[in-house]
């Protein structure tokens, strides 16, 4: 066999084998070759005969988009092919769209304007004196040490030996300062009706500079949405599709309501109480962020810390000898707080301002509400109803078990109410106005903050969100209404007995006394907990926590058409169908363990009727994803390099195998080391590490370490069918043709106990999801049996997933030891392509037993 050489440094070494032994040290350098080879090309403009290159960066692209040359408009067949879909999606957008101006600045033109540009004009790094310093400098200030622990930092001999232009943690920071900044912080001093016991301090930042930032941000370039639209699943608009907020009806009439050729800016604010001191007082406050609604989902979800922090509405203590008028105060103390904060956009939704986009063209914009994010409370509190009453409908406490919607709490029947009761009453005489507001279910707020910002509605940017409208209430609900069915013992041994699965949380200790429940916690509990308790609970209680389960994990879509609103209603009426077992089996307790008979819940009030699709506009963009965090609401970040994604619900990117794998198979023999360890079959891609677990071992001593008797008749019949079928997916049927002494032509195999499955998302093929580890490791140690991840296989080569859902589909606990042949006497030397072939469809077989477990090569 003729010597290789390693694509990144050129060394050369006597195999493939030893190319990829050396590729995969980290210390080689060249284990990250792909990635930057992914990279380069992206940033790279395109050459004269990029259309030739599979490296060129339109042929790789983001990862999403990489993946979107496939999927747009197409579906796949099930036998490893792509076919175009028979009807496209049409889009009609709004008939004015909105004008843009060229006389308009950019993020670098606004940077230039500051009052330290001339010193960057020598220094691109001042006030620091080179890219080291800058380095030193941003470390430092992105630490989290304190100030004097940045001093003593500095004071090490070494450190001083670096010469610094700062020598401690204020200079540090008066060198921060002098960097451009965003919207500066402003203090007020809150003048109140009644006494407090410290003074009334607002600190907060002009929203309309926030949103500008925003709107102008380099990162946001191709990530805004300007113009409503109407997406149809077909050509004769008989289903419509909602994604992105300016696919629904509501920005739709918002962009209606202004004038020709404006820009509608949509405002997501959000909101809670929190504690902002720790373990030195109870200081809290509402920290207020704020978001724009046009910026692409995807975008607007991911983490990073340009999050923009608008202001911190104080929670004061109010001196007053009423506990209940006390609480009356602070709802007041916030809208008037929330008010002054947002009169600019209020204006600016009034009469419009000037804004410029990221590539400085210059736009009429208005800036109405679409969406406050808050808990129930809070939403109650901000649409000035009383604890009892439904924030976003007129249903009141005993109507909340209803199966309809109930008509929406509107801004014109709020302020109607209000103005009867001042017309009689002083809302200074704070006691009398709110004995009269409880008779409208109001709260006693006199002045609702959103009262004159135009085209605000409480039942459109009240929206729900998943964190807690659909997890938490999970937990708080229908986890507590199967734990009382079932029995806290018995569930929760059935959670300890669960094989752990890497990548979800394992609750050895069972799920009825956890605290400190997040959001990851929540969606791991529902991933497995009916299967677990539909044996031990009535039929009534799992039907109907089963439907109400589908309801929460159908409205979290990234993509709802007409037909998605079917399922989602029929599913929320098989709850409300099937909810009296819940009542008459007495599982809803309340405090001190009492039995409910009623619905008399808000949180079940929420589903009083139908979302509306408005609703479900935003409910699926908050929290998307399974690892949620509870306190982040609004985040943006910028996208990553084309290989590497991230998402919300990860602190890490996301590394693209689908973007790997499309470019190995793309270049030239000899470039790369084989035979490959990356594919994709479908919407799904494997990936294994270079090195085997085992790199040496016969066929015989794999089925004895691994209890398969038919591994070489097994493998015998795979061998024979590639030679004979003209299908890449063979049934798991039927005796073993080839006999316990069937001749292989290999004698060697290599055994991997792990691979990397990544698969794109269920709702939403253009999302790649996080890699998934598949373990199968022999018995050995505590595992006595070995450690065999279960997974569904399709096996049927005429049915797809997910067109046709489970049809063709084994649910197996699969022994996933990955093979390849050491040394093959009957292939010879093949070329690369054939190689490649060979192995990709070694690779996408399956091979089992029908005693207790399937033996797998994918």
């Amino acid at each position: 066999m003729p010597p290789t050489h390693c694509p990144s440094c050129g060394k050369e070494f006597r195999d493939h084998t030893s190319v990829a032994r050396h590729m995969s040290q980290p210390r080689s350098g060249c284990n990250t070759w792909l990635q930057d080879l992914i990279q380069l090309h992206s940033t790279l403009p395109p050459s004269e005969d990029s259309a030739d290159d599979p490296m060129a960066a339109g042929d790789i692209g983001e990862p999403h988009e990489s993946y979107r040359e496939q999927v747009e408009g197409e579906y796949f067949d099930g036998g490893g092919n792509w076919s175009k879909d028979c009807e496209a999606e049409v889009t009609d957008y709004f008939p004015e769209p909105p004008l843009a101006f060229e006389e308009g600045y950019t993020f670098l033109s606004l940077f230039d304007t500051d009052e330290n540009s001339i010193h960057r004009k020598t220094n691109l790094y001042y006030p620091f004196s080179s890219r080291k310093e800058w380095e030193v400098a941003a470390w430092l200030l992105h630490s989290g040490l304190s100030m004097g622990k940045i001093d003593s930092f500095l004071s090490l001999e070494m450190i001083k030996d670096l010469r610094l232009s700062f020598r401690s943690a204020k200079e540090l920071q008066g060198r921060a300062e002098m960097l451009p900044g965003g919207p500066r912080w402003k203090s007020q001093v809150i003048c109140t009706s009644h006494s407090t016991k410290t003074p009334v301090i607002l600190y907060w930042r002009d929203p309309l500079e926030c949103i500008a930032s925003i709107f102008n941000h380099p990162l946001f370039h191709n990530r805004l949405d300007l113009t409503p639209r109407k997406v149809y699943s077909t050509s004769q608009k008989l289903s419509q599709v909602y994604m992105e907020w300016m696919t629904g009806q509501h920005a739709w009439d918002m962009q209606s309501a202004l004038p020709h050729g404006a820009t509608l800016l949509g405002v997501i604010l959000s909101s809670d109480k929190t504690c902002i001191t720790a373990l030195t007082g109870d200081c809290v406050a509402h920290p207020l962020l704020i978001s724009l609604a046009n910026i692409h989902m995807n975008t607007r979800l991911k983490s990073s810390l340009n999050t923009f922090l608008t202001a911190l509405l104080p929670v004061p203590k109010f001196v007053h000898k009423n506990k209940q008028m006390k609480g009356v105060l602070q709802d007041r103390l916030v809208h008037q707080c929330l008010d002054i904060i947002l009169e600019p956009l209020k204006s600016a939704a009034r009469l419009g301002v000037m804004m410029s986009d990221p590539i400085g063209r210059s736009h009429y914009c208005f800036t109405p509400l679409a969406s406050y994010i808050a808990d129930t409370l809070e939403a109650m509190m901000l649409a000035c109803v009383g604890r009892k009453t439904s924030p976003v409908t007129m249903a009141m406490y005993k109507q909340f078990g209803d199966a309809f919607r109930h008509e929406p709490r509107t801004k014109s029947t709020t302020l109607a109410q209000l103005d009867i009761v001042r017309s009689h009453t002083d809302p200074h005489n704070l006691e009398v106005f709110f004995r009269e507001v409880q008779k409208f279910h109001l709260n006693g707020i006199e002045k609702p903050f959103w009262s004159d910002w135009p085209l605000a509605e409480p039942s459109h940017f009240f929206t729900p969100e998943s964190l807690h409208h659909i997890h938490k209430q999970f937990y708080d609900h229908d986890a507590q209404w199967i734990i009382i069915a079932v029995g806290e013992s018995e569930l929760d041994f059935r959670f300890s007995v669960l094989q752990p699965t890497t990548g979800y949380r394992h609750f050895h200790g069972g799920i009825s006394k956890l605290k400190q429940v997040t959001g990851r916690c929540h969606c791991d509990i529902q991933r497995s907990i009916i299967a677990l308790s539909t044996d031990a609970m009535p039929p009534g209680i799992m039907t109907s926590v089963r439907a109400l389960m589908h309801f929460h994990y159908l409205v979290q879509s990234p993509c709802i058409d007409d037909d998605n609103l079917a399922r989602i209603s029929a599913a929320l009426d098989e709850f409300h169908a099937n909810k009296h077992a819940i009542i008459t089996a007495g599982v809803r307790w309340g405090k001190g363990n009492t039995t409910i008979d009623n619905w008399f819940d808000l949180a079940i009030g929420l589903l009083d009727g139908k979302l509306s699709v408005e609703d479900l506009e935003v409910v699926r963009e908050e929290h998307k994803g399974d690892d949620i965090d509870e306190d982040a609401d609004v985040e943006i970040v910028a996208m990553e390099i084309p290989s590497r994604a991230q998402r919300p619900d990860q602190p890490r990117p996301i590394t693209d195998y689908f973007t790997i794998a499309k470019t190995l198979q793309h270049k030239k023999a000899g470039s790369i080391p084989i035979p490959l360890r990356s594919f994709v079959v479908g919407r799904t891609a494997l990936h294994l590490a270079y090195d085997p677990s085992i790199r040496n071992i016969g066929v015989d001593e794999v089925a004895v370490m691994f209890n398969l008797p038919d591994l070489r008749p097994a493998l015998a019949d795979f061998l024979h069918r590639e030679e004979t079928s003209e299908h890449c997916l063979h049934a798991i049927s039927g005796p073993r043709r080839a006999g316990p002494e069937a001749e292989l032509p290999f004698d060697k195999l290599q055994v991997w106990f792990k691979i990397c499955l990544q698969e794109t998302e269920f709702h939403d093929a253009h999302t790649i999801r996080p890699a998934q580890t598949l373990n199968c490791a022999p018995p050995s140690g505590p595992w006595t049996s070995g450690c065999y991840d279960t997974v569904i296989i399709q096996t049927n080569a005429g049915q797809s997933w997910p067109t046709c859902g489970l049809s063709g589909a084994l649910s197996v606990s699969l022994l996933v030891d990955i093979l390849k042949n050491e040394r093959c006497r009957s292939l010879g030397s093949p070329t690369q392509t054939s190689h490649t072939a060979y192995w990709q469809k070694w690779y996408t077989m399956v091979l089992g037993r029908s005693v207790h477990r399937l033996f797998a090569t994918i």
